[in-house]
């Protein structure tokens, strides 16, 4: 563990190993700007990394919308979910844990905070019928269909003109 920086209570985040330049670092950095960021430090004076963006999973099923969010530490009480016409919102934050000074840091990569996420459903979700659920740090999600927005298959008749003798219509 000697080549690690080491890191104390709150202070600023762990510093990279100057071993050259990355471009795709660099490239992540530039991606990862947010100016009212920035803002903050200069108003506030202390840096702050980015905050807790969870990842999301979105796909469509022949009956529903499911979503599922990695939310590891995130309490059920924590989390909001709203839907209001075709914009569901999920929103909610992860507490920082308890630092003392004395406590030393080799690495410091989870991030804390609030987070809000937005979505622009498709028409025909049925709103009344939504269900949510957070099981080990994992929120799924699911927002069914209008039964009249679901597939129908439809029977495809006609006459086979390969067979002798007459077609029954």
């Amino acid at each position: 563990m000697a080549d690690l920086p080491v890191r104390r209570g709150s202070g600023p985040s762990v510093g990279r190993w100057n071993r050259g330049f990355d471009p795709f670092e660099r490239m992540r950095e530039l991606m990862g700007f947010d100016p009212f960021e920035q803002v903050g430090r200069m108003v506030g004076g202390q840096e702050r990394g980015l905050g807790f963006v969870p990842a999301f999973e979105v796909k469509e099923t022949k009956d529903a919308y499911v979503f599922k969010a990695d939310l590891p530490g995130v309490k059920e009480g924590d989390l909001d979910i709203t839907l209001t016409g075709d914009r569901l919102t999920i929103s909610g934050k992860r507490e920082t844990e308890k630092e003392e000074d004395s406590d030393r840091f080799y690495a410091y990569e989870r991030s804390y905070g609030s987070f809000t996420r937005s979505f622009t459903l498709p028409e025909g979700v049925d709103g009344e019928h939504c269900s949510a659920e957070l099981k080990e740090g994992v929120l799924h999600l699911r927002l069914p269909k209008l039964p009249e927005m679901q597939p129908k298959r439809i029977q495809v008749s006609g006459t086979d003109t390969s067979k002798q003798g007459k077609v029954k219509a």
